[in-house]
């Protein structure tokens, strides 16, 4: 087998673009020394009032603290400030991490005039440790004084944990003469299987939208982006997704699902796909971009079944970190996906666009050279026709590094 040399991986998303700022949104980022010196980790969104949210979160039974008290905001009404810290994530960490979520939540609610169930609190970094809240109540003075509309690049950096780049998106939009703008920032590297977002998301529209189209956006750009991701397979215990419109935006008010609907979810789509790949594209060790498409099966459920068998497969992951055509493990993949009555005589897979097993046997013009061809590439798609149906699916992921276990070996210390 021929291995390759490591190389660093270098995401798509290598400096942060100009992010475009959102009329009524705006943030404040410091330094509060949660967990390591001069660096960002403290971040305060304030949502104008007016403003409506959806959101989604994690559906890890071990939810974190801040999950629990966002979503029990949530019911009290429209929120108006976000919290978000890094370096702690305030899971596991039993009743006491209730209360130490709830009392940022009152802090900052005392610092900016509002009721602490007015803001939703989120967390991001190592499960099991006591919140320490005396360096996000020392630091949010700061960051409500330094709230600004362009603060969108300073709290992408801020929002970040094992993440090496910093991902946002924006979109500009002219409907029937009005514009409407859209930007949004993610976190993530690892503990990437989302289940409803990703680690962490924040997107923002100037956008008038009525709370029940608003939820209706955010799920389905969910679920063709961020719940279309994995890294390692492991949910994390804190993923929060939240979609604001604070209708600052003279575009009218948009209360049914018309064009102008569409519009706007068609943008906040894109933004939801681009830092979704962004994540993808900064895996923890990461160096391949790889997409699993599985086309001609009987449901959804069944073609994601499949991807994400292909996609956690460990012998298919290193495999694609030595760019070795190894395709037996992908064969041996699909075949354990649990696929009732499979006929493998239906089945051709492909390495992009070179056929490498055509009815469920290997390819008689398929060549080594050619699948060593495809797999040098920093991009590939794997692609599996299952022969059985007409339902399409496919999911992101990348390859496991020597770099992913060091990172996660000696994530504590």
């Amino acid at each position: 087998m021929r291995f390759r040399q490591k190389i660093q991986a270098v995401p798509r998303q290598a400096e942060l673009s100009d992010l475009l700022p959102v009329a009524g949104f705006r943030l404040g980022t410091v330094c509060a020394g949660i967990r390591y010196p001069d660096r960002r980790d403290l971040v305060v969104m304030e949502l104008a009032p007016g403003s409506r949210s959806a959101a989604v979160f994690t559906q890890n039974a071990f939810c974190a603290a801040p999950v629990t008290v966002a979503r029990e905001h949530l019911q009290s009404g429209p929120p108006r400030y976000l919290l978000v810290n890094t370096g702690n994530a305030n899971a596991g960490t039993g009743a006491q991490g209730l209360l130490d979520a709830a009392r940022c939540c009152e802090l900052l609610a005392a610092g900016a005039g509002c009721e602490s169930t007015d803001v939703l609190p989120f967390s991001t970094g190592v499960i099991g440790e006591a919140l320490p809240v005396e360096p996000i109540a020392a630091g949010l003075p700061e960051a409500l004084a330094g709230l600004a509309d362009a603060g969108w690049q300073d709290a992408a950096r801020g929002i970040l944990t094992t993440d090496t780049v910093p991902k946002g998106a924006s979109r500009r939009l002219d409907i029937d003469g009005h514009t409407v703008t859209v930007t949004g920032i993610a976190k993530g590297a690892g503990m990437i299987r989302p289940d409803m977002a990703t680690m962490l998301a924040f997107i923002a529209t100037d956008a008038a939208i009525n709370n029940d189209l608003l939820q209706a956006c955010l799920e389905r750009a969910v679920a063709g982006s961020f719940n279309r991701i994995t890294v390692d397979g492991d949910t994390s215990t804190n993923d929060a997704c939240v979609l604001v419109a604070t209708g600052y935006s003279d575009l009218p008010a948009i209360t049914a699902a018309n064009g102008n609907y569409e519009r706007v979810c068609q943008a906040v789509a894109g933004i939801c796909d681009e830092l979704a790949q962004a994540i993808i594209h900064d895996g923890e060790g990461a160096t391949k971009f790889v997409t699993v498409a599985v086309e001609n099966g009987l449901s959804t459920d069944e073609c994601l079944q499949v991807a994400y068998t292909i996609a956690h497969s460990p012998l298919v992951k290193t495999a694609l970190f030595a760019s070795d055509p190894n395709w037996g493990r992908i064969l041996a993949a699909i075949g354990r996906a649990g696929i009732p009555d499979l006929d493998l005589a239906g089945v051709d897979v492909f390495l992009d666009d070179i056929c490498i097993v055509r009815h469920g046997e290997v390819a008689a013009d398929y060549t080594e050279a050619a699948g060593q061809q495809v797999m040098d590439r920093d991009e590939i798609t794997i692609r599996t026709v299952l022969g059985r149906g007409t339902v399409s699916e496919r999911v992101w992921t990348c390859d496991l590094s020597y770099d992913y276990v060091k990172i996660n070996a000696e994530y504590r210390t």
